[in-house]
């Protein structure tokens, strides 16, 4: 027997066949309507960090740990008609009024994309721009001793977190880290700024290569961070 109307509610589409229907869920982003959050594909392939970061922690890292974030998010956000059409920035910027749930994820999703492009393999790191270098040098002294205190506020962050290098108000450089999945634009942070270089500390970005080694995995990322992509970052914040 044919169908001989089809139903729609907020909820559910059902067919009817003569007094029977059938229904089924109509999904969160109905009539074809894209998620509001994507995650975005690596960079390189999953194997391209290796040795400093190994294929089965970037696959885990990625394809779970990140889409988990996505997809808490963008239902999260579904369903907060007030939500609707923020941008992450946004989002971040408004931090301390938002439920966990999107602060965490909405942190969680930026912060990882952020980490993303921070690196690349072995060959293409490269090294800091002369402007950026220049800031570091004055900052800190030198690139040698940039490494050391960002390794310091990495392995003193307790728990999971981040510690970056970010752009204050005022130009100059800072290095923070922050706990969770917040970060520096939050209004939230501790010190603000703007992120041009951030580490992921959470366990799962190590574990199964450092296990409890986190000095370790600290010193060893060096080894994949773009330095052009920190350029870049760094030459964008000073001109704002």
């Amino acid at each position: 027997m044919e169908p001989f109307a089809i139903r729609k509610s907020s909820m559910f589409r059902c067919l009817f066949f003569g007094v029977i229907a059938l229904c089924a869920p109509v999904p969160s982003f109905a009539q074809g309507a894209p998620a509001p959050f994507t995650l975005p594909a690596l960079p390189y392939a999953t194997e391209a960090l290796d040795p400093a970061i190994d294929a089965t922690t970037m696959t885990i890292h990625h394809d779970k740990h990140h889409q988990a974030y996505v997809d808490a998010l963008n239902k999260a956000v579904v369903a907060d008609p007030s939500l609707a059409g923020r941008s992450l920035e946004a989002l971040l910027a408004k931090a301390s009024t938002l439920p966990p749930v999107v602060r965490n994820n909405a942190g969680g999703h930026w912060n990882h994309s952020f980490f993303w492009k921070t690196m690349a393999p072995a060959a293409q790191s490269g090294q800091p721009s002369a402007p950026l270098g220049a800031a570091i040098d004055r900052q800190f002294g030198s690139l040698a001793a940039f490494k050391v205190a960002f390794k310091e506020a990495g392995t003193k962050r307790f728990g999971s977190g981040w510690v970056w290098l970010v752009v204050k108000a005022d130009g100059t450089l800072a290095i923070t880290s922050t706990p969770n999945q917040d970060n520096p634009l939050m209004d939230v942070a501790d010190e603000k700024g703007t992120p041009v270089l951030g580490n992921d500390v959470w366990e799962h970005a190590y574990y199964l290569k450092y296990q409890n080694r986190r000095a370790d995995y600290l010193d060893g990322w060096w080894q994949v961070v773009n330095w052009k992509t920190v350029s870049d970052r760094f030459a964008a914040a000073r001109t704002r």
